[in-house]
């Protein structure tokens, strides 16, 4: 069953610093894009959860949040003053407000005073002196990534369930409408009769019936979309078997619906018929679907 690139997975960890909350959030993304968004995760870790994420959740715009909730034998705190200081000025712009830094220099102390103690119960403000995951704790702290991956891999999954049921269902309205289109046919050459008659009618033209029928015949190989149409009920066969067949198909399946979208596009432009044309509009509404949804398919 496919996987939808769209996921949430949390897990938290009992440290001795206090309680480590991992949170794993993933969208839609061309390849594995992964940014940690915290600075408690060591540095000679990071590669390490790199390289287990991307290989677990293969794709995606991948977003790691990392939190601590401090126990009451934390240790001593301080302050990120980098990041106070960047929580400060993005709350000020979007008040409006030129509030400096400088505490002499603050507009509104009662307002600052508010602020301040908000800012300082954001994440990454406050932290501990010193390593906040102790080199022997690893271990847990791994066991918990994995706990928000699989947490994730189950999120995208149930996702997958409802991106199969609609992509696949709108392939079969594609060809159902494409049966549609098969009875107008006749409709379509008989109208083309009609109406070249009519022309050479007003014309007052005499027309030898046989040449006629040769004419219209030549006239109606330039429209005919036998191979439109037997070219699409093979991709859109070729879209089930690699829906249905493949672990991540994701990008074969953009592949397909361009492929699929030339042969409607070149069946509305030989329709020559309003009611086919009315058709295709409708089956360019359903691939356009298909390929929103295909871009979250892993």
């Amino acid at each position: 069953m496919i996987q939808s690139m769209t996921g949430y997975g949390k897990a938290e960890v009992l440290l001795s610093a206090g309680k480590l909350v991992i949170e794993i959030r993933s969208l839609n993304g061309k390849s594995a894009d992964i940014s940690v968004k915290s600075q408690l995760l060591p540095k000679d870790k990071d590669l390490l959860v790199r390289k287990m994420i991307a290989e677990k959740l293969v794709r995606g715009t991948i977003d790691v949040y990392l939190s601590l909730e401090a126990g009451e034998a934390g240790g001593v705190h301080s302050v990120n003053k980098e990041a106070f200081h960047s929580y400060w000025q993005s709350i000020a712009a979007a008040l409006d407000e030129e509030i400096p830094l400088g505490k002499a220099a603050m507009k509104h102390p009662a307002n600052a005073s508010v602020l301040a103690n908000a800012i300082l119960r954001l994440p990454d403000v406050v932290g501990k002196s010193g390593d906040a995951i102790a080199e022997s704790e690893w271990p847990k702290v791994e066991a918990a990534f994995v706990s928000a991956l699989k947490a994730l891999e189950d999120y995208r999954r149930r996702e997958g369930v409802a991106l199969y049921k609609d992509v696949t269902g709108r392939v079969q309205n594609i060809l159902d409408l494409y049966k549609e289109v098969e009875a107008l046919e006749s409709e379509r050459i008989e109208a083309v009769r009609a109406r070249l008659q009519k022309n050479l009618a007003e014309l007052s033209a005499k027309v030898d019936p046989s040449r006629f029928e040769q004419e219209l015949i030549f006239y109606l190989e330039k429209y005919d979309i036998n191979e439109e149409k037997v070219r699409l009920r093979q991709h859109c066969k070729y879209f089930m078997d690699t829906i249905d067949g493949e672990q991540y198909p994701g990008k074969k399946l953009g592949f397909i619906i361009q492929e699929m979208g030339r042969e409607i596009n070149t069946t509305g432009s030989k329709a020559n018929h309003a009611g086919i044309q009315a058709l295709v509009v409708r089956m360019k509404d359903e691939l356009e679907k298909i390929r929103e949804q295909s871009m979250n398919i892993l």
